[in-house]
């Protein structure tokens, strides 16, 4: 995937409101900045921390810019922006790049499903020896100093409530798949962050007993561009 343009350079002063950041770009100028990110962005959102930009030419968009990278330590830098994952995860299997899911003739993205009032972000279908595949995809940004990424960075109902509706997926012989797209290089392994949602590790640990499978690919961004690198174990 390719970032047209390049991403803009910057410095972040401060994200607050949860949707907002104000960044100095480069070129001197303060500006506010729409943030695409629910989570707590643990260790992502430090003031002084170098960042890049995306900018729409939406004459709609109340923020024109869109945080989208940010530098966490020297030459490591951390895709932020939740919406990018499913592009890059449906561009990885059209591409050939996730060996697990090939051989789907049909894909669909955000489509209904479950009892909980939930939507998929991909389902796949088509294939000639397997059953249909419900994909959650979920953006990894958070991390500890020994390499292991950790997911979810704050305690995430709505991450527990997919992780259900997969796993009643898998017991009607359906494929669930929660697939973990990490955006950063620096890592090893992913890992459910119990200390932060205890909840959402156990309901994990459930769900793969009951037949889900756990995915984990590695992405390498730049303010050029980002695409799926490796896949990484899962440790629960």
């Amino acid at each position: 995937m390719i970032f047209e343009p390049v991403l803009k350079g910057g410095v972040l002063l401060r994200r607050y409101k949860r949707f907002l950041a104000d960044i100095v770009l480069d070129t001197g100028e303060t500006i506010t900045a729409h943030t695409p990110n629910t989570g707590s962005m643990l260790g992502c959102a430090v003031p002084g921390s170098r960042v890049w930009l995306s900018h729409s030419t939406n004459p709609g968009r109340k923020y024109a810019h869109s945080w989208e990278l940010v530098e966490v330590a020297p030459g490591v830098t951390v895709g932020i922006n939740t919406h990018l994952p499913n592009r890059l995860v449906q561009e990885g299997i059209e591409q050939g790049r996730i060996p697990e899911l090939q051989g789907y003739g049909e894909l669909r993205r955000e489509v209904p499903y479950g009892e909980e009032g939930s939507r998929i972000d991909l389902l796949l279908g088509g294939h000639a020896r397997h059953p249909d595949a419900f994909v959650e995809v979920k953006n990894v940004t958070a991390a500890v100093e020994d390499g292991i990424a950790l997911f979810p960075d704050a305690v995430s109902v709505r991450g527990s409530k997919h992780l259900r509706e997969l796993a009643t997926q898998a017991e009607r012989g359906q494929r669930a798949v929660i697939l973990f797209c990490v955006q950063r290089c620096d890592v090893y392994e992913v890992r459910p962050a119990d200390a932060i949602d205890p909840v959402y590790g156990q309901t994990l640990r459930q769900a793969l007993k009951r037949g889900v499978e756990a995915l984990a690919y590695q992405v390498r961004v730049s303010p050029e561009g980002a695409e799926l690198t490796q896949r990484l174990p899962v440790v629960v």
